[in-house]
């Protein structure tokens, strides 16, 4: 039997499969000591109870992360916002594919329908459905997991296709959108506003200082302006994994872009790529803790939200972004050469994937401890697009997508 390349598992995000499915089996299995491992606390800060009217929610800036669960994503999750961050700001550097408007118009189009359908749909459903409790998680089904979105358009499209960057640019910019969402729709209340900004600001500036003067590793920018930015956002209310994403321009970075997942990235030696390359396989890895932390749902969790998430993830993504990409061309706006409608309704497809940003984004669109129903039915339907990928495969089939040969 052929053993799979420890660099394979990196490369499919297998750890988070792993961590995903582990999680997913114990909570199922011993519900109460899977419940017990995800906020064992690691140390003890503050006053343990909350006062009347508090709650122990990180967002309300009053409690240092301290359980397992808290750490992963108010801390490690930075550095996996940071990555998509630094895709997100390289495609915006001259010959970045979204550098100038001609480039950036029909992904951005693209993007907002299949953000704006998710969404609607969604709401629709609340309507429908009479769960005003709900409306809270409507950005829920607007995320896209670009890992497994790009490896299943792989499969159908071939390495070689137009439609693959296309879906990247989508992806890059859905998760733009998903930050700005984060951390305006979500920012909690009671933050000091004020101490938030001044702390990022004082950030910034460092790691502007930083590299105006030479300095080329990327250690400072996390020890110095890092922790600054994160100890702003989490004062302000704003979720902590967002802190890096501030941070990512002020690196020395390369002056132009060469295209996402291109082959000579891994030869740039610029400070940003650096902090890329190092990272990467860490950001795996801290995957994998994620999905272990976040994906114990018991299967009797399902309920409306489930329906709403999945809803909005396989039908209003898909359709969403093909309504808009054909509006999009009624409006003079052109395709990628090479590339039709029917490709976009599979790239649809395989953007319905929520996966991971999508149980992140749950996490905090139900954080509240009186939410804690809803917000299991999400993370199910979060787990759920999963299935994203045999939707792809079938509608490529069914509107006789030709795989490229190379």
């Amino acid at each position: 039997m052929k053993r799979l390349p420890i660099k394979q598992l990196f490369d499919y995000s297998a750890f988070l499969v792993v961590g995903t499915l582990a999680a997913f089996l114990w909570a199922n299995l011993d519900n109460a000591s899977y419940e017990s491992f995800v906020n064992t606390k690691l140390f003890t800060v503050g006053h343990e109870m909350p006062t009347p009217g508090e709650t122990l929610d990180h967002t309300t800036g009053s409690h240092t992360p301290h359980t397992i669960k808290q750490i992963v994503n108010d801390i490690l999750m930075c550095f996996f916002f940071a990555l998509a961050a630094k895709e997100i700001w390289e495609s915006l550097l001259p010959g970045g594919h979204l550098s100038t408007p001609r480039k950036a118009a029909m992904p951005l189009v693209a993007t907002a329908g299949g953000m704006i359908g998710p969404a609607v749909l969604y709401y629709i459903g609340c309507q429908v459905w009479e769960r005003p409790d709900l409306i809270r998680g409507w950005a829920v089904p607007c995320a896209t997991d670009i890992a497994f979105s790009y490896l299943i358009a792989r499969f159908v499209f071939g390495t070689g296709h137009p439609a693959i960057p296309f879906l990247l640019l989508v992806a890059v910019a859905d998760d733009a959108g998903g930050l700005v969402i984060l951390a305006t729709v979500y920012a909690g209340e009671g933050g000091n506003l004020p101490l938030c900004a001044g702390a990022i600001a004082v950030a910034i500036g460092a790691g502007i200082g930083l590299n105006k003067f030479g300095v080329r590793s990327f250690w400072p920018y996390l020890v110095g302006p890092g922790i600054l930015s994160w100890y702003g956002f989490h004062v302000g209310g704003l979720h902590p994994a967002l802190a890096l994403v501030p941070i990512i321009p002020t690196l020395p970075h390369a002056k132009r872009d060469i295209g996402l997942f291109h082959e000579k990235e891994s030869e740039r030696k610029d400070t940003l790529n650096a902090f890329e390359h190092w990272w990467q396989n860490p950001v795996e890895l801290i995957l994998g803790t994620f999905g272990l932390v976040n994906a114990g749902v018991p299967l009797e969790s399902v309920g409306a939200a489930t329906v709403l998430v999945l809803a909005g993830l396989m039908v209003g993504k898909p359709v969403g972004i093909t309504l808009f990409s054909i509006l999009g061309r009624g409006c003079g706006l052109a395709l990628p050469q090479g590339m039709k409608v029917r490709d976009v309704v599979v790239v649809g497809a395989a953007a319905s994937i929520g996966f991971t940003v999508a149980l992140f984004v749950t996490g905090v669109a139900f954080a509240a401890e009186d939410m804690a129903e809803a917000r299991e039915a999400a993370s199910m339907g979060a787990l759920l697009s999963f299935g994203g990928m045999i939707l792809t495969v079938v509608v490529a089939r069914l509107v006789r997508v030709d795989k490229l040969k190379t």
